[in-house]
């Protein structure tokens, strides 16, 4: 029972830190994803290319903290390793998955952010 409370604070941490990075996601770039994909096939100018690097930037962080906590999670998952959970799929299967999606998606994020901060850096030139 006591091993639960750290556990519950941490992923209601991780809970509140990813509606904070929703939040700012929200405030910097506000674009739903049709706007975004028209902004991709539109943009030209430098506001444009770092309006598209901060989306890309926000949906990195917000990724890394879904990876975070799902990390927690497998990481209190992988200490539970008899009776059902040697079935398989075992429950640390399923986080490890998503951990691993989640640092791709971030991964993903990351070199979407990155090229577009290039191109605005060669469009201010």
């Amino acid at each position: 029972m006591k091993r639960l409370i750290p556990v519950a604070v941490t992923v209601a941490l991780a809970f509140a830190t990813i509606e904070v990075v929703q939040a700012k996601a929200a405030d910097v770039s506000h674009l739903s994803q049709t706007e975004v994909k028209e902004m991709v096939r539109n943009a030209h100018s430098v506001e444009q290319y770092k309006t598209l690097a901060g989306y890309f930037r926000a949906r990195q962080q917000a990724f890394e903290q879904q990876a975070q906590s799902e990390k927690a999670e497998m990481d209190r998952r992988s200490q539970n390793t008899t009776g059902i959970s040697q079935k398989y799929p075992r429950p640390v299967d399923s986080s490890r998955n998503r951990y691993q999606y989640f640092t791709y998606e971030a991964d993903q994020m990351s070199q979407q952010a990155a090229h577009y901060e290039s191109l605005s850096a060669t469009a201010q030139n």
